[in-house]
């Protein structure tokens, strides 16, 4: 029996990840398969698991018929098993980010409760779902959005695990850190165990936890570990000996040391991208790093849980500023331990009520500032002839431009007012409201400013060409085309980023040939269909400025032409 004097009770946390679940879950999933899958990045990824459905073979990756040893296959099974489960459509395509980027949510609920209590753990959640980055890797197939999360999974595990005494509990938490690090491992490779491995070995060294660690489980980790991190390398390794010089050496150690694969970025990329990534939220960290680390290095020993999450997400933004490969993407596991920071900050600013206004102006300042420049921007975007090339887009745009546009200058005012008269609550509501509009909108917008593909001309090649008849493209690679044709092709003067190294002299020279080859198979008997850019028919050095060099125009679109030596 309860009284009137009774605190409430507080919801338990099945019901908070309940409702995290059903709101993040529209958001990521809301017309997720509205776009044809991009070039290069989701058609490479959706290919791999449909060649290897289609051939049986679930351990060594193809792209193109052609070995493709860069990554591991974790990401590849789940995207095969919901292409079983749910059909080839582009949602299944992308339901493996989609669902990785909800368990990051619910991971970061569990450990921002933990650490500062249930509206930290809602608010952690929040900030990290509605992160323009996340959101944006939510909803593309790469890679990146797994292994983030599966490294999340480890950190979190871990930082669990060490405030737990010894019992069953810390003992499954330490089999889920290793768990984590084995999948993360069949994620993207060595970095899966390397990077979570650093924070752990840093934050204990530096901070002295040491007598934290024990028990650690260590046997049975490193057998659980073993056993679902060897089995596919090893395999790998048997089937073909060149494997491991390759994915060891090339894609690991080669990667992270040279230029070679053309990503090198300047020493400070990484800075603007975390703190546009965090967007709307960036306005809010400074203040949450000062109240966390409150004391500084003097009182270290007394914030070091605090301090855990400082360093993970240091270690990774320094790891990656150091490599000599920098994509955008890279930087998505160091937002989990930032977001729980602002979540935690926004908690007690929450709590305070009335008394938190003036230290929140600063966060809803920045966010104003974001929102209105974010404005202005679109409009811009869409009224400058010639800033879209086309004409048609930025008329098919202007609509959604000047909508958006407003949703964000609303917000940008509402917002800041709202926390003003009526604290936290009332300003965060305000700013997750237009949030969620502004991303609705992106995404009902997303047919006009997706880029051109080839899918038109993939499904047409897979209803008329033959399995017998060669397919060649022109001077480039269109992955969506392979995949949305289901069949390879040959490459004409171009090789991208296939890995032809591994085929046979016969078949290199079969399916990559020149122009001088193109000709004289072109004029043979045999019947060849070819791909080719509207532009580079255009091109003074290609085959198609010579008069004599005849073709059938079997079907177009405004970029591409599938053309044909036979009518």
């Amino acid at each position: 029996m309860t009284t009137a004097n009774d605190p409430a009770p507080v919801p338990s946390a099945a019901r908070d990840l309940r409702w995290l679940l059903l709101g993040f879950g529209l958001l990521y999933l809301f017309l997720l398969g509205r776009l044809p899958l991009a070039n290069p990045d989701e058609s490479r990824y959706a290919e791999i698991p449909r060649e290897m459905l289609a051939r049986g073979d679930w351990v060594m990756p193809q792209l193109n018929d052609i070995p493709y040893f860069e990554k591991p296959p974790l990401v590849y099974w789940t995207v095969g098993l919901a292409r079983t489960l749910f059909g080839p459509g582009e949602f299944a395509a992308r339901l493996t980010p989609a669902l990785f980027g909800l368990g990051g949510v619910l991971l970061l609920y569990a450990a921002g409760r933990s650490f500062a209590g249930r509206r930290a753990g809602l608010l952690a959640a929040t900030v990290l779902g509605t992160s323009l980055l996340y959101f944006g890797l939510a909803r593309i197939l790469l890679l990146d959005m797994a292994v983030s999360v599966l490294i999340t999974a480890t950190l979190v595990c871990f930082w669990l695990g060490v405030r737990e005494p010894a019992g069953r509990k810390r003992h499954l938490l330490f089999l889920g850190l290793y768990a984590s690090a084995a999948l993360a491992t069949l994620a993207k490779g060595l970095i899966g165990f390397l990077i979570p491995g650093a924070v752990m070995f840093l934050w204990l060294l530096v901070f002295n936890q040491w007598p934290r660690l024990r028990p650690l489980h260590l046997p049975t980790g490193i057998a659980l570990f073993l056993a679902l991190a060897a089995p596919w390398h090893l395999l790998a390794a048997s089937r073909h000996p060149e494997w491991a010089h390759f994915y060891f050496v090339q894609e690991h150690w080669e990667r992270f040391t040279s230029t070679g694969h053309l990503r090198e970025e300047p020493i400070w990329f990484f800075g603007p991208v975390l703190l546009l990534g965090l967007m709307p939220w960036t306005g809010f960290l400074p203040a949450a790093l000062r109240e966390a680390l409150a004391g500084g290095w003097a009182r270290r020993k007394d914030n070091a849980d605090a301090w855990f999450f400082v360093t993970w997400a240091a270690f990774i933004l320094l790891f990656f500023t150091k490599s000599q490969s920098k994509l955008i993407p890279y930087i998505l596991p160091a937002l989990p331990p930032l977001a729980l920071l602002i979540g935690a900050w926004l908690a007690r600013r929450w709590d305070e009520g009335a008394a938190a206004r003036p230290r929140l102006r600063f966060g809803f300042g920045v966010w104003s500032f974001f929102a209105g420049l974010l404005a202005v921007a679109l409009i811009f975007a869409v009224l400058k002839p010639g800033l879209i090339r086309d004409p048609a887009q930025a008329a098919a745009l202007r609509p959604y431009a000047f909508a958006l546009a407003a949703v964000l200058a609303a917000g940008g005012v509402f917002a800041p007012w709202a926390a003003k008269l009526r604290g936290a609550a009332a300003g965060l509501g305000a700013l997750l409201f237009a949030m969620a509009i502004f991303y609705g909108g992106l995404v009902l917008a997303s047919p006009h400013f997706a880029r051109a593909g080839a899918k038109e001309l993939g499904l047409v090649a897979r209803e008329r060409i033959p399995a017998s008849e060669p397919v060649f493209h022109y001077w480039m690679f269109l992955h969506d085309f392979v995949y949305y044709s289901e069949r390879p092709v040959g490459l004409v003067g171009y090789k991208d980023e296939l890995q032809i190294q591994f085929l046979g002299a016969d078949e290199r020279a079969r399916r990559f040939i020149d122009d001088a080859e193109l000709r004289r198979r072109w004029a043979g008997p045999e019947r060849l269909w070819l791909v080719v850019r509207k532009r580079d028919q255009r091109h003074p050095e290609s085959v198609f400025a010579d008069a004599a060099f005849r073709y059938h125009l079997i079907a177009d679109t405004p970029v591409y032409s599938l053309l044909s030596n036979r009518p």
